[in-house]
């Protein structure tokens, strides 16, 4: 993929993108943020320290536990920058295990936005959230990365968010497309094993 591009991965459950996204990841974490289908959180700690994880290799031991123990203003200011458009910004001294799935994913959004890394990886990063959510929260990841890899199942949502579209079908790449020009029906026999390899 090239830098400035936002790809999506799609097709049927067990299709083989999670795999596929684990192949990017494990070629480029050192300067990738993931979002992955189980957000990870320390369900005892709240939102403002699991999005504050997202730098925690950014800094010395001792100012990690100062902000685990007594959040720094200017920490504190950050993160509730990124919670306000995911709508989190209420919960961020919440225990991270208290919230709603869609809540705990958008959190797990927030720490990958917190990162600041090059690229995001995402997988399913919008699939515990409304489809108004989902937009919402797909707006601010482009709005903060230009590159981004999101394994995704709704291809309304690939097409509107993506310019470029991958077709994932039994762990084979069998479509690689420019979003312009394309419609959900061109990839709907993704999701019914019709389209061979080109």
């Amino acid at each position: 993929m090239e830098r400035g591009q936002r790809l999506a991965l799609v097709g049927r459950s067990g299709a083989g993108k999670s795999t596929l996204l684990s192949l990017f990841y494990d070629r480029r974490q050192t300067d990738a943020a993931f979002v992955p289908q189980d957000p990870g959180l320390v369900k005892t700690l709240s939102v403002f320290h699991n999005v504050f994880m997202g730098r925690l290799d950014r800094n010395s031991t001792w100012y990690n536990l100062l902000n685990l123990a007594r959040p720094l203003k200017r920490e504190v200011a950050a993160i509730l920058e990124l919670l306000e458009p995911l709508g989190l910004r209420e919960k961020i001294f919440e225990p991270a295990g208290e919230l709603a799935g869609g809540q705990q994913q958008r959190t797990g959004v927030a720490r990958a936005l917190f990162q600041g890394a090059e690229v995001l990886l995402g997988d399913e990063p919008v699939s515990s959230v409304d489809l108004h959510q989902a937009r919402s929260v797909l707006s601010v990841i482009n709005g903060a990365y230009e590159t981004s890899v999101l394994a995704m199942h709704d291809v309304d949502l690939a097409l509107e968010f993506c310019d470029r579209i991958v077709g994932v079908e039994d762990g084979r790449v069998v479509l690689d497309e420019a979003a312009s020009g394309m419609g959900r029906d061109d990839l709907m026999p993704l999701y019914k094993g019709e389209i061979e390899d080109r």
